[in-house]
């Protein structure tokens, strides 16, 4: 605390920040990590010793390499200063392999990684105007803003100790969002297409970046009403824009397509065949939807009205990542969930286009599309909600609507996160750390916003609360029933709806 004292005296509070987040994340090194540890340890193998014709076709492990060509490339990279921790990592046949020096380096990578999300808030709180400034450092809205993205407990959780490499990505996003505020359009666009051939989940939120740019960049000029000039459209930025994407998606892509390869790496990237739900639910729609089904089933095999015999054997609550049928509802098709997810973002692009509000009205609209994935995507995984959390944190700060929104949006979505870490050693670290940024979030924005209307009503008030027996319910009461983690997503999912 007096380091820190000393540091914010001396205006290197960013700095204190970064690095005390950066030695709490040291200590995450010995704690649980997922299977996702051994996802990239097949990765930084396959990349080292395997010639790029064979990338996205080695199947010797399970976990498969299934991102963009531009991960493959930052694995290959990887690789080749792992072979100085311990060669043996880079087996392709030596599968589950996890030694003392394995672990120290692929977790310090990721630590290493940071630096470029580190770097992504610096320039994301120079885009914060400072018309709230209170006279203590901690009210500044640039302050909250650092600790509540450089802190966040989402992020920490999923990379320190479920593992995996989100940082980076979500500072290539963020660094594209300050270069949007920045009005420096082509290094924003730059970024983002690098993101996209990185992890293409990002993809759900590239049609608030194609609108954006084509109605902010590529129109030069607006009427006195606000409304689009026709007539500045420029030729000449819609071909720079183009440019920037062809020769990133030719960097990534080449080499594929040079090898007649581009089918499959498309099917690696786009497996549709491991079904509309994640083995642990993302609390979403579809987790309604499975839920009703489930009931209406029960409901229909006491009432006879269903023959045990045709009842899919799939089970939709067995923790499998694999496709089933539903038994009473229609089944849902990838297509489905495209179509679904289509028409609810469609009103946040009809607003970024018809009622331009600069790059706020932007970041709302990208927020929006990474919620409506996450409500209707297939196959959606928990962590995805870390996609709509981290830009809205920009927009909290702002606005005392915007606060509440993000407030409530991240105690439930970080809550939704608990089933990443069940093993008991972690139960203690996970609970405290929720609770420690939880209960500094609502307060730095209360205090942010203090002059304004309160930030939750009786109700939402009422539902944070009643997380906290549901936890307790599901850790001590039946927490060796099949339906455990089921029952949390559900109830989460029903609040959040």
């Amino acid at each position: 605390m007096a380091a820190f004292t000393i540091a914010a005296g001396t205006g290197n509070w960013f700095s204190a920040l970064a690095l005390g987040v950066t030695l709490l994340k040291c200590l995450l090194i010995p704690t649980y990590h997922s299977t996702d540890f051994e996802v990239h340890r097949n990765w930084l193998a396959i990349t080292h010793s395997l010639p790029i014709s064979q990338w996205y076709y080695e199947a010797t492990s399970e976990w498969t390499l299934d991102y963009p060509p531009f991960f493959a490339w930052f694995e290959y990279i990887l690789s080749h200063v792992a072979k100085y921790f311990d060669q043996e990592m880079l087996n392709v046949r030596n599968l589950n392999y996890s030694s003392s020096r394995t672990l120290l380096f692929q977790r310090f990578s990721v630590i290493f990684m940071d630096v470029l999300f580190v770097y992504a808030v610096h320039e994301c709180c120079k885009c914060i105007d400072g018309k709230k400034v209170g006279k203590e450092l901690t009210e500044k809205p640039k302050f909250i803003l650092s600790v509540l993205l450089l802190w966040n407990f989402g992020l920490l959780i999923v990379d320190h100790i479920h593992f995996q490499y989100n940082g980076f990505l979500f500072g290539l996003m963020l660094l594209s969002i300050a270069r949007l505020f920045q009005k420096r359009h082509m290094e924003g666009a730059f970024f983002f297409a690098v993101l996209l051939h990185f992890k293409h989940i990002y993809l759900y939120v590239a049609p608030a970046y194609g609108v954006y740019l084509l109605r902010s960049y590529c129109f030069t000029a607006n009427k006195p009403d606000g409304s689009i000039r026709w007539n500045s459209f420029s030729f000449v930025r819609v071909i720079s824009l183009g440019l920037v994407v062809f020769l990133v998606s030719a960097l990534s892509l080449g080499p594929f397509l040079a090898l007649n390869q581009l089918p499959q790496v498309f099917s690696r990237l786009f497996p549709f065949k491991r079904g509309l739900c994640h083995a642990y639910w993302a609390p979403n729609f579809w987790a309604l939807y499975n839920a009703l089904d489930k009931v209406l089933s029960v409901i229909g095999l006491k009432l006879k009205f269903l023959d045990p015999n045709n009842i899919p054997k799939a089970s939709m609550t067995s923790g499998l990542v694999q496709q089933f049928q539903h038994t009473v509802l229609p089944s849902v098709t990838p297509l489905t969930t495209l179509i679904c997810t289509l028409i609810a973002i469609l009103p946040s692009i009809f607003c970024l286009w018809f009622k331009p509000q600069g790059p706020r009205g932007f970041l709302r609209c990208l927020t929006l599309c990474a919620l409506s994935s996450f409500m209707f995507g297939w196959h959606v995984h928990e962590k995805a909600i870390l996609l709509a959390i981290l830009p809205m944190s920009l927009l909290s700060v702002q606005k005392a609507g915007d606060a509440s929104i993000f407030l409530i949006l991240t105690t439930t979505g970080h809550y939704s996160l608990f089933p990443l870490l069940f093993t008991a050693p972690e139960l203690p670290i996970k609970i405290l750390l929720m609770l420690l940024f939880t209960i500094y979030s609502i307060s730095s924005l209360k205090t942010l916003f203090r002059k304004e209307k309160p930030l939750f009503n009786w109700m939402e008030t009422f539902y944070l609360l009643g997380l906290g027996p549901l936890e307790v319910c599901c850790e001590f009461v039946f927490p060796f029933t099949s339906w455990k983690q089921s029952i949390k997503e559900l109830l989460v999912a029903s609040g959040g709806s």
